[in-house]
C-alpha cells in the first residue's frame, strides 16, 4: 500500500501545532499520522534500510522544508514550534506544500542552493529527479541506486550468458560462498566434472565443519523456462547421493508447475531465477566493483552539545 509523499505532512504537521507548544516532533507524530487518516499497513512500511518507518522519515523531511520556509522554528535541538508565518498559513485554508512555500524568500533560496549542486548532473538523472519531484531527497538517491542497479543486473546476466557453461557451474559455487557457506573455496565448495556430474554441477558444505552437503544444479538458459521435469531430475540426482538440500540455480525463470513441485516434495529444494542470481551477486559482490561511494551524513549531536 503506498503512502503520502512528505508534502502531504506539511498541513497536518502544522495542524498539530498549532496550539502554539514548543514540543518534540516524536510527541506528534500520532496525531500528523492520524490526521492524514494513514492505515496500520501505512504506518508499517519501512525505508530499505530497516532503521526507520517511511512514514516518519517522510515526517521529518516536512518539518524540515516548513523550517527552512520559516513556518517552523526549532529553539533547541530535536524541538518544534508553529511560527506567526505558519498560524497564516494555516488560516489561509490552502494546502501546504512546496509550491505554497515558493512564495518565502527564505525557502526559495534553500531551494536555489540545493538546485545548483545538481547543475552537473546529465539529462537522464535530471529527468529521474524532476519526475520524482514528490521524493524526499533521500529517497530520490534510492531511486537513482536502483535504476543503475536494474541496468547492471541487465550487464551482469548477459555477461553470464555469454560466458561458458563451465565457468557459469563455477560462478554459482562462489555465489554460495559470498554468501557464507562453508568457508573457503578450497575447503568447501567445488564444481562437479562437467561431463560426469550426474545431474549434479556443484558441492559446497553447508558449514565449514560439512555435516551436511548442499547439492547444486546450473541451468544457463536464454528463453527456456525450467520445467518441473527438470526439478524432478535434480531430485533424483539428490536421491542417488543421499542429499537432502539442494539449490537448483538458472538465469532464465521457473514454470508455476516447477515452483508447486518443491512445495510438495520432502526434500528442501531452494530455485533461484535469472532476477534472484544477480540480486545476489550485487548483494554480495560477486562480478562487480565499487564504482563510486557517496556519503550521507547525519549531525552529531554528541559533539555539538556543550555542557
Amino acid at each position: 500500500m503506498s503512502l503520502p509523499d512528505y508534502q502531504s505532512f506539511m498541513t497536518p504537521l502544522l495542524q498539530c501545532l498549532a496550539n502554539g507548544k514548543t514540543v518534540k516532533l516524536k510527541d506528534i507524530e500520532a496525531s500528523v499520522y492520524q490526521n492524514l487518516g494513514l492505515s496500520v499497513e501505512q504506518l508499517k512500511l519501512r525505508i530499505p534500510n530497516g532503521k526507520q518507518t517511511y512514514a516518519y522519515h517522510r515526517l521529518q523531511w516536512a518539518k524540515t522544508y516548513l523550517v527552512k520556509a520559516g513556518l517552523i522554528e526549532q529553539p533547541k535541538r530535536a524541538f518544534c514550534t508553529i511560527t506567526s508565518k505558519g498560524l497564516s498559513a494555516l488560516a489561509t485554508g490552502e494546502q501546504i506544500n512546496n509550491q505554497y512555500l515558493s512564495q518565502y524568500p527564505e525557502f526559495l533560496d534553500f531551494k536555489t542552493r540545493t538546485k545548483d549542486t545538481s547543475d552537473s548532473l546529465d539529462e537522464n538523472t535530471t529527468s529521474l529527479v524532476n519526475s520524482n519531484s514528490h521524493k524526499t531527497p533521500e529517497e530520490l538517491i534510492e531511486a537513482a541506486v536502483d535504476t543503475l542497479n536494474t541496468n547492471l543486473s541487465d550487464e551482469i546476466l548477459q555477461a553470464v550468458l555469454s560466458a561458458s557453461p563451465a565457468f557459469f557451474e563455477n560462478l554459482v559455487v562462489d555465489l554460495m560462498l559470498a554468501m557464507g557457506y562453508g568457508g573457503s573455496r578450497k575447503d568447501a565448495g567445488q564444481a562437479t566434472q562437467y561431463t560426469q556430474d550426474g545431474g549434479i554441477d556443484g558441492v559446497i558444505k553447508e558449514d565449514k565443519l560439512g555435516l551436511e552437503m548442499i547439492y547444486l544444479q546450473a541451468k544457463r538458459y536464454t528463453n527456456k523456462t525450467v520445467g518441473r521435469a527438470d526439478i524432478q531430475a535434480f531430485a533424483g540426482a539428490l536421491d542417488m547421493h543421499r542429499a537432502k538440500k539442494g539449490v537448483f540455480i538458472t538465469t532464465s525463470g521457473f514454470s508455476k508447475d516447477a515452483l508447486e513441485y518443491v512445495g510438495l516434495i520432502e526434500k528442501r529444494i531452494v530455485l533461484v531465477d535469472g532476477k534472484q542470481l544477480t540480486e545476489l551477486m550485487l548483494t554480495h559482490n560477486l562480478g562487480v566493483s565499487t564504482k563510486q561511494v557517496f556519503e550521507v551524513k547525519a549531525l552529531d549531536s554528541d559533539y555539538i552539545i556543550e555542557d
